[in-house]
Order: C-alpha cells, then sequence, then structure tokens
C-alpha cells in the first residue's frame, strides 16, 4: 500500500474512532474516584488502543502486518465494550448509555471488517501479481 500521500488520519475508520475514544473518555471521568487506576484506566487504555493499532497497522509495510494490527484493534474495540458493561453492571453508567455505546462500537466494528476485507483484497491482489 502506497501510504506515501495518504495518511492514517485521513482514514474514515480512524476519525469516527477518535470521536468514540473522546466519549469514552468523557464518561470515564464520571466514574468514582477509586476506580481511576482500575476501570478508568483500563477502558481509557483499550479505546486509545484501537487508534493507535490501526495507524500503526497503516504505517506497516506489508498487507499481512497491516490485518494483524485491524484484527488487534478489533479484539480493542470489543475490550472497551466489555468494560462498558462492566461499568453498568457497577451503576457507573446507564443501560441507555451502554446501548448508544454498543451501537456505535457495532457501527466501528463494520467499517473495521470492511477495511479489513479490503486490505484482504490488496493482499491476495498482490499475491496474484507476483506469480506473472
Amino acid at each position: 500500500m502506497n501510504n506515501e500521500n495518504f495518511g492514517f488520519e485521513e482514514l474514515e475508520l480512524w476519525k469516527m474512532v477518535r470521536e468514540f475514544k473522546k466519549e469514552i473518555r468523557i464518561i470515564s471521568k464520571l466514574f468514582p474516584a477509586d476506580e481511576k487506576f482500575r476501570l478508568t484506566d483500563q477502558i481509557i487504555r483499550s479505546s486509545r488502543s484501537i487508534n493507535a493499532l490501526i495507524s500503526e497497522g497503516h504505517g506497516r509495510f506489508t498487507y499481512p502486518d497491516q490485518i494483524h494490527y485491524c484484527i488487534q484493534a478489533r479484539g480493542s474495540l470489543t475490550e472497551t465494550i466489555n468494560h462498558l458493561i462492566d461499568a453498568l453492571d457497577e451503576g457507573y453508567i446507564t443501560e441507555e448509555q451502554l446501548s448508544i455505546f454498543k451501537q456505535k462500537g457495532k457501527a466501528l466494528e463494520r467499517l473495521l471488517n470492511g477495511y479489513l476485507v479490503f486490505l484482504r483484497k490488496k493482499r491476495d491482489e498482490t499475491k496474484g501479481s507476483e506469480g506473472k
């Protein structure tokens, strides 16, 4: 993939995850102070990891590497949703808030899966052109 003129910041997926990450940070500030180094830290780390992995993958030279990092990003997305369920269980967020985050998470997952399909197609095209 030629990343010379196309930075990760231009990926629609990356932009949407950035907004999701900001919303996670805002809501996590409402968690109790005794969660600062537990759930609050975990949920902020996992939400930040999504974009970090997408951008790291984008900077990799090979499609298999890019795919690997996107799969890891998908794992961080599901981890973030799990932390939100923990926040619901602890009474820090409402069912409605969780539902909104889950909807956003599903939309991000669809975008991420679409990006993975694109990368796999490019990988396969590259493999096919090597034998010619």
